[in-house]
């Protein structure tokens, strides 16, 4: 299921310079994110981002927090640090309790793409906190600011404790919202943190919960989750339905261009035996110029030295457009990426 028209007919209202209501706007983007539609999503912020001017401090923590979300959702971390520098501001105590929250939860978000579990986990723990100021009808919905969900991850990947309690506090507020996705989001966490053997009975029941939700986003990253279960019971039948559903979640993810997605889903498919697809030619159109320059002589075996000689640039300037286009194009090596690169 798509929001068919919508994100396209406001980016050619707001590319226009016509009156644009920027609170519909956002609510637009946000469902396209959600119901999987990144590229929609991010244009229409993006349009939003350039043509407007001042807006509401509100408005705009909604956008930098849906930015971050989208830009870290296609490995575009260099974009989204760039958005960094405008968050602080917005953290300040005497910022309203909202417009803190999502500017926290933005902020950790970033750090835990950068592999910073404890500074994450810091502003997770202030997204919450600057949301109990709220009273319980001005709550921001789970689906807006799922700061456990975050806080979560941060705590499982730093070895905190404490994990287990977030992720059933987020079950029973996303239950509560009355949303599907936010369920969903929700079990998923849980079973990040289920030490029992419960974990793929929760990754179902997540799966059960999207049935006709468009949330084709969330559904792949549950269904890449449960073929990673299934590929450890090491079972013939459970394979095979493992492989079928990372080759949807690669399908999805190769279109939306969600190459961190993808590079999990091509590990698991390399895992499983199988070849991940060659990505396909429309998705080198994701490489910016200067990913481009470095990559087409890596792909020709040239060294990062090398690279950087006839480019003037650093060694270390080459070997980090190089881990960009690796993560964009969802591959590991300079053979694949020889392959991805070699003509059809």
């Amino acid at each position: 299921m798509t929001i068919d028209g919508g994100g396209r007919d406001t980016c050619r209202e707001v590319g226009a310079g016509g009156d644009v209501d920027v609170a519909a706007t956002l609510q637009l983007a946000g469902m396209l994110a959600r119901s999987g539609q990144v590229g929609e999503a991010l244009a229409v912020l993006e349009a939003l981002r350039s043509s407007q001017g001042p807006i509401d401090p509100l408005e705009h923590a909604r956008l930098l927090a849906l930015l971050v979300d989208c830009r870290l959702a296609r490995g575009d971390l260099g974009d989204a640090l760039e958005l960094r520098e405008e968050l602080p501001a917005l953290c300040r105590p005497e910022q309203a309790a909202a417009v803190a929250a999502l500017a926290e939860h933005a902020l950790g978000e970033i750090e835990l793409a950068l592999g910073a579990p404890e500074a994450a986990l810091a502003h997770f723990r202030r997204a919450g906190d600057r949301e109990a100021e709220l009273s319980p009808e001005h709550r921001l919905a789970p689906d807006d600011l799922p700061w456990r969900v975050g806080a979560v991850l941060a705590l499982v990947r730093g070895g905190g404790r404490d994990a287990d309690h977030l992720a059933g506090a987020q079950l029973v507020a996303a239950t509560t919202s009355g949303s599907a996705h936010a369920v969903a989001q929700a079990l998923r966490t849980l079973a990040t943190t289920d030490g029992g053997g419960r974990r793929l009975v929760l990754l179902r029941e997540a799966q059960e919960a999207l049935a006709g939700v468009p949330a084709a986003r969330l559904a792949a990253q549950i269904a890449t989750d449960v073929a990673g279960v299934l590929l450890l019971q090491g079972d013939p039948a459970a394979r095979t339905e493992a492989v079928a559903l990372l080759r949807s979640a690669e399908t999805y993810a190769d279109g939306e261009q969600l190459w961190p997605l993808q590079s999990r889903v091509h590990r698991l498919l390399e895992r499983a035996g199988e070849t991940p697809r060659r990505v396909h030619a429309e998705a080198l159109a994701a490489l910016t110029q200067a990913e481009r320059r470095v990559a087409v002589p890596a792909a020709a075996g040239h060294s990062n030295r090398q690279i950087a000689g006839e480019l003037l640039l650093s060694v270390k300037a080459v070997e980090w457009h190089l881990s960009r286009v690796y993560r964009k194009l969802g591959i590991r090596s300079r053979r694949a990426l020889a392959e991805v690169l070699a003509p059809s």
